[in-house]
């Protein structure tokens, strides 16, 4: 039943929601229109890098995130955050990890010009590749393809073009994600979602955007309505 779901939802679906219902690709709307392109995507790139054992909802601090460098010019990512993280509301555990992962990640982002984040966008495994690398990471980390999520909503965003997500890229396995597997099978999240996936043809990163404002209590009735009924036939079974 839930593959078959997805399989109806489809990337277009998929997209749909991503760009009308996650309040994460909202915030990010809003940010872009007032920051230089290269250094929001690369303050993305370094936020979903560093979201993790929050202080609140994944949409409450992206939005803080996307207000709070509406109004900073950054000339270094480890600076603004290191003023930024201590005064967070949603992000404020762990602040010395997380401004060592900036930092090992700083040079990286930083040796990107657009030009090449455009070409990283149209090989965004690639991109995970070589972040993993950055970061010293497994690439198969919650944040790392995490941030390759967010990647893409940010390119998607700058250079006005979609490109769906590889299928190789698992899902995140955040809170949500492992609740909701849990009622569904002993697999685990990532397995489980790849197998769907593969039987879809829907990558787990969309099945990950279906599932994650569902979740989040994204208002599925603004969705037109052959979406909106499968949208809430998804919420009966994962809830």
């Amino acid at each position: 039943m839930i593959a078959e779901l997805i399989r109806e939802i489809g990337i277009g679906g998929a997209r749909y929601i991503e760009e009308n219902l996650d309040e994460q690709f909202q915030a990010l709307k809003y940010l872009s229109e007032r920051q230089d392109s290269e250094v929001f995507i690369k303050l993305v790139v370094a936020n979903a890098l560093i979201s993790y054992q929050l202080t609140g909802r994944g949409e409450q601090w992206w939005w803080e995130f996307a207000r709070h460098f509406s109004n900073v010019e950054v000339t270094s990512l480890y600076e603004a955050y290191s003023t930024f993280l201590p005064t967070s509301r949603y992000n404020r555990r762990l602040v010395e990890q997380k401004l060592r992962r900036i930092k090992r990640v700083e040079g990286f982002l930083n040796s990107l010009s657009l030009e090449e984040l455009s070409r990283y966008y149209e090989n965004m495994r690639s991109f995970w590749l070589a972040l993993a690398k950055a970061v010293g990471s497994e690439r198969e980390k919650k944040t790392v393809v995490f941030a390759v999520k967010m990647f893409g909503y940010a390119s998607r965003i700058v250079f006005s073009e979609f490109i769906p997500y590889p299928m190789e890229i698992p899902i995140p396995e955040d809170v949500r994600i492992i609740r909701v597997t849990r009622k569904l099978t002993q697999e685990s999240p990532r397995k489980f979602w790849g197998k769907i996936a593969r039987q879809t043809g829907v990558p787990p990163l969309h099945i990950d955007s279906i599932i994650w404002p569902v979740l989040g209590g994204a208002d599925v009735h603004k969705a037109p309505e052959p979406l909106r009924l499968k949208l809430l036939k998804l919420y009966k079974l994962i809830k």
